[in-house]
């Protein structure tokens, strides 16, 4: 049977793909309040505002790539039963490979209805307009996790980490709740990893903390945990 890992992920592995981390660190998103396109509040005052700054994202997404990092994680699939759980919103773990990926504050290249969350649309990188709507006639909106609103797959990303032999974490500060508590739910003896320049030092002493790019450190990792396998047998 293979050993389960589970990688969590944040925007420090897309931003190799020249993915912004879309944060900065003043509290804008891209020159605007988080309250004006990332809360249901900001949505009802002005969807033009919050439509157009989506497209935009999403037209980005259209024209990177997955990066070493990305395509690093896929690769262990080759050895082991491995779920992604990412923070990050853009589509380049589905594209550099892995199975198995839950997208906790939702995906860019989804819509859904503003009446009924679970009408959910694929849409590639097409732009959502003022008046394209579901068959509900609710107006669609980016189907995007905000800032007050619940986080759906959040019981079942900790289910899944609390049974993982391996976790290991990318590009996130892990600060943040709900998803900072994924790291306290890891079983007795699970290995975990913490792959970030900027990493903190208080995640914990059974934390192996490795302080650089994802691009550089995952495929290392990668390599040697497949090698692992192989010693092991």
């Amino acid at each position: 049977m293979k050993k389960k890992i589970v990688v969590l992920t944040g925007a420090g592995v897309s931003a190799e793909s020249g993915i912004s981390t879309f944060r900065d660190s003043n509290g804008l998103w891209e020159e605007h309040k988080i309250e004006d396109v990332a809360t249901f509040k900001g949505w009802m005052k002005d969807k033009d505002l919050v439509l157009k700054f989506y497209n935009t994202r999403r037209t980005q997404l259209g024209t990177v790539k997955p990066n070493d990092a990305h395509l690093a994680i896929a690769k262990l699939e080759e050895g082991y039963d491995v779920i992604v759980v990412t923070q990050n919103v853009d589509d380049l773990h589905e594209r550099a490979g892995s199975s198995k990926i839950i997208h906790l504050h939702g995906e860019l290249t989804k819509a859904r209805s503003t009446v009924n969350p679970s009408l959910v649309y694929d849409i590639g990188y097409k732009e959502i307009h003022r008046g394209d709507m579901c068959e509900k006639g609710s107006q669609l909106r980016p189907h995007i996790v905000w800032f007050g609103e619940n986080v759906p797959m959040m019981d079942e990303a900790y289910e899944i980490v609390m049974g993982a032999d391996i976790v290991i974490i990318i590009g996130t500060s892990m600060q943040v709740y709900p998803a900072a508590g994924l790291v306290e739910v890891t079983k007795p003896g699970a290995k975990v990893y913490f792959i970030d320049p900027k990493a903190s030092g208080d995640v914990g002493s059974e934390v192996e903390i490795i302080r650089e790019k994802a691009g550089t450190a995952v495929p290392r990792l990668v390599e040697e945990l497949l090698k692992s396998i192989t010693i092991e047998q």
